[in-house]
């Protein structure tokens, strides 16, 4: 078995017999600058482990946010009931019915009705009451029998400061959208006085983010499930903490559990501890937020092709491959997609066909050899296999942060196209974290599920949590 504590495990898989001295060298030095060694992940767990007890206690610019989410209550898998979910996006509003059928399984039906520039703009508040209108009426739903209103979970992806379950106000509006009036307000008040205008029979009540979704709907199905992933375009997590362990939480009550948001993107925006690069660093000082989400930029998908065309780039400047010939596309920021990453490092041909329709048919390369090939596919693969070994170095992160439940089972649901779609991230989440969980954890006790559709479901199961402890 390779060592992952050696430099030279993540160099040595890297030369290329048939290339030149200086074209080795060059691929020697990128892949030393992309390892991962243990003792780095071990750095970068206890930098994490740094950053979210500082967040827990307080609000610091320089530490994780770790924002209390005002959901308490573990799903059981036994709840039964439909309930209405709402998932406002930057494209679409999805309006959904879950019925939850009490045997860990549910149901969904929903329909997505695109958001308009006007409601983008001008309207939107009454917009989503017209459209969860329109679904009540075509579904034929109604309040149940002696209730006035449905309760409706809301999936809300614009920046909120939470005050509540139900409660929080905007903070800015991205995605293009210019609500005027809305900054700085409650965004379900908004949202509940429209469907009052509109007299459509919904009460929201429990606003969350994605990621609490994934967490609450894998925690459905599986209930031991301590942590929420997403790994997609962007990437996030939460997970159940100790009441007494949230040093900033105000609330009377001090025991039990909270779902803590971590918002683990912004991770080490400083750069201290992680493998930070020179084609990192490129793509960060032309983005628009350089400076933050330095931790998401170099694990999720909206960025990771970008980290590879920069590194492809400097080898083609140096004219160590493509006969230092680019094209109009690659020469564009974000044209190398995450997805040709992923059909690149999964090309097992002799002469890496697949790899040469990507460059040739997709991003117009002038011919290349099969020298050329092998480089783009070893820069692919340095870049992946560092974006899962970080990966898996913050879930480990925040599992030992509750060492306590690590000798019971442990579930946790992921979600988002790196997971899925990925080569081999799911296994290599599994094998790097026996490294610092322990082989009898990761073997015998933890399970990665995927959690599709957490900002729908999710958000109906957390209305069903919000109801179910209203009646008790």
């Amino acid at each position: 078995m390779a060592d992952t504590n050696d430099i030279q495990t993540f160099v040595q898989p890297y030369v290329v017999p048939e290339g030149s001295d200086e074209l080795n060298e060059n691929l020697q030095a990128m892949a030393t600058s992309f390892a991962v060694t243990d003792d780095k992940i071990r750095e970068i767990i206890k930098g994490l482990h740094k950053s979210m007890k500082t967040g827990l206690d307080r609000d610091d610019p320089n530490a994780l946010p770790m924002i209390p989410t005002y959901v308490s209550g573990r799903p059981t898998g036994k709840e039964t009931g439909t309930f209405l979910a709402l998932d406002l996006g930057g494209t679409n509003l999805r309006v959904c019915q879950v019925t939850l059928k009490g045997d860990t399984t549910y149901s969904l039906v929903q329909q997505k009705f695109t958001i308009t520039q006007e409601a983008k703009e001008v309207r939107l508040w009454d917009f989503i009451a017209e459209c969860v209108g329109v679904f009540l009426e075509e579904h034929d739903l109604h309040p149940a029998p002696g209730k006035r209103t449905i309760p409706c979970g809301y999936t809300f992806s614009f920046p909120i400061y939470q005050t509540g379950i139900a409660s929080g106000n905007l903070s800015m509006w991205n995605k293009s959208f210019a609500v005027p009036n809305s900054v700085g307000r409650d965004v379900v008040n908004l949202t509940q006085s429209a469907f009052q205008r509109h007299h459509v029979a919904v009460e929201v009540v429990a606003v969350l983010n994605d990621t609490v979704g994934t967490l609450m709907t894998s925690g459905y199905s599986h209930p031991d499930t301590q942590m929420g992933i997403i790994f997609g375009t962007g990437t996030n997590a939460a997970y159940w903490e100790r009441l007494e362990n949230i040093g900033k939480w105000t609330g009377s009550d001090r025991k039990g559990e909270m779902v803590v948001n971590l918002e683990w993107g912004a991770f080490d925006n400083a750069t201290e501890v992680l493998p930070y690069t020179a084609h990192d660093n490129k793509l960060n000082r032309k983005s628009s937020n350089h400076g933050l989400q330095v931790f998401e930029k170099m694990i999720s998908g909206l960025f990771l092709g970008e980290v590879a065309r920069n590194a492809i780039l400097s080898l083609v400047d140096q004219r160590l491959i493509f006969g230092g010939r680019s094209s109009e596309i690659l020469n564009k920021s974000y044209t190398f997609d995450t997805a040709y990453m992923s059909e690149i490092v999964a090309d097992a041909s002799p002469d890496l066909e697949g790899v040469r329709v990507v460059l040739e048919g997709t991003l117009d390369i002038p011919p290349t050899s099969l020298v050329d090939r092998k480089v783009v596919q070893h820069v692919c693969n340095m870049i992946g296999t560092r974006g899962v070994r970080l990966s898996a170095a913050a879930m480990s992160a925040v599992l030992l942060a509750r060492p306590e439940l690590l000798t019971s089972s442990v579930s946790v649901g992921i979600d988002g196209s790196m997971y899925q779609f990925y080569p081999g991230f799911e296994a290599n989440l599994y094998a790097v974290s026996r490294v610092f969980l322990g082989a009898d954890f990761v073997d015998n006790r933890l399970k990665l599920h995927l959690a599709k559709d957490g900002s729908g479901v999710g958000a109906a199961i957390v209305a069903m949590t919000v109801d179910r402890d209203r009646q008790r």
